[in-house]
């Protein structure tokens, strides 16, 4: 059975979790802003949920249909098939969001969908009463310039929820944007990352586990794993697969620094927690003192700036030193992302690439300095 799905994913990412999603065997694969639609067996959903880096969830997608008003809403989702994926018992609580289109109202769209689904599936299965009493279906919704798209949700807990980072410093990086910034840096098993910045540690965990190609979603569970129609055999073969494609055998080493004690020693105990530890050193150091570990180094950080950790002026003088110590780069590599704007000024070098990419709701960019 060949089914259709949805991984949404931090804007600017796309092209990137495009190349995944084939990687796994996705196929008919679109993109659209900030989420990529593909469809596979349900054994690309296990392998989905296990292997992909950059998406924030998994859904399947129950339906889309243009809605204006909430007559059409409650129409398109009665017309579905969802007997297909949601049983006699199982509760189906939904969630989602609207924008650009004329219901903008979330709380009534939930009303709907609720109501609708309830109609559809009692009709399906002859009861006027649905019990709700048996597995979770998590519904989700998107209503995106009139057109609505009705989702449920295989992954549960976000993607971006390795396991491995439990506590967090003041500002992390999501793991997710993370993955995406390593696999934009083409981090590989030989090569030497450093992060002058580490905090939790999280981009050099992510490039750790993109080195030694460790599956971001091995070690934890996912809501797909108690739903009637994808069965257990397929998550069982995608964590085997997952575990029989780990390479410890190159020579790739991660080195963070940070001012803070209590921030190097939780990227030591994340990485420690995330099977990488042995790859990663870690030690208390200013960014004025900086030096380049030995050998090529490929910078990747997330530095501090104005509205996050410090003032403007405070994250600039930071970006200036940043510039002494790391220019020039004599073959090395830089990709530093933050929303300062005047960042390559500051700096003292024109980036070869800049992109945009979203940390949440908030634009920044990534400066990549690679010749």
């Amino acid at each position: 059975m060949i089914y259709n799905y949805v991984a949404p994913c931090h804007f600017g990412l796309e092209k990137t979790l495009t190349f995944e999603i084939k990687k796994i065997g996705g196929e008919n694969v679109v993109t659209e802003n900030g989420r990529v639609f593909f469809s596979g067996s349900a054994e690309v959903c296990a392998k989905a949920n296990v292997f992909l880096r950059t998406a924030e969830r998994v859904c399947v997608v129950l339906g889309r249909f243009r809605a204006v008003t909430f007559d059409e809403l409650f129409e398109g989702i009665r017309r579905l098939p969802l007997s297909e994926f949601i049983g006699r018992t199982d509760s189906f609580p939904n969630n989602g969001h609207s924008l650009n289109s004329k219901l903008s109202s979330v709380p009534a769209i939930q009303k709907i969908v609720k109501k609708a689904m309830a109609m559809n599936l009692g009709k399906a299965y002859g009861m006027s009463v649905l019990p709700e009493s048996g597995a979770e279906c998590r519904i989700r919704f998107s209503l995106m310039k009139d057109e609505f798209t009705l989702m449920l949700d295989t992954s549960g807990q976000g993607l971006h929820k390795r396991g491995y980072r439990r506590d967090s410093n003041a500002a992390p990086i999501r793991e997710t944007l993370a993955a995406g910034i390593v696999d934009i840096a083409r981090v590989r098993a030989g090569d030497v990352v450093c992060d002058p910045f580490c905090g939790s540690g999280t981009l050099l965990i992510e490039s750790a586990m993109k080195a030694l190609n460790i599956a971001p979603g091995l070690n934890r569970r996912f809501a797909g794993e108690h739903l009637r129609f994808l069965p257990g055999r397929v998550w069982a073969a995608a964590r085997e697969e997952a575990r029989s494609l780990i390479k410890k055998d190159g020579d790739f080493r991660a080195v963070g620094f940070d001012i803070d004690k209590e921030c190097a020693e939780l990227t030591a105990a994340n990485a420690k927690i995330a099977g990488v530890g042995e790859y990663v050193t870690v030690g208390r150091r200013d960014i004025r003192n900086f030096a380049y570990p030995d050998g090529k180094v490929k910078i990747l950080t997330n530095p501090p700036y104005g509205e996050r950790m410090l003032e403007i002026s405070e994250a600039r003088e930071i970006y200036g030193i940043m510039g002494e110590k790391f220019l020039p780069l004599n073959g090395n590599e830089l990709y530093a992302i933050t929303p300062d704007e005047e960042f390559e000024s500051i700096f003292g070098a024109k980036a070869d690439k800049n992109r945009k990419l979203y940390n949440g709701m908030m634009m920044c960019r990534l400066y990549s300095y690679f010749r």
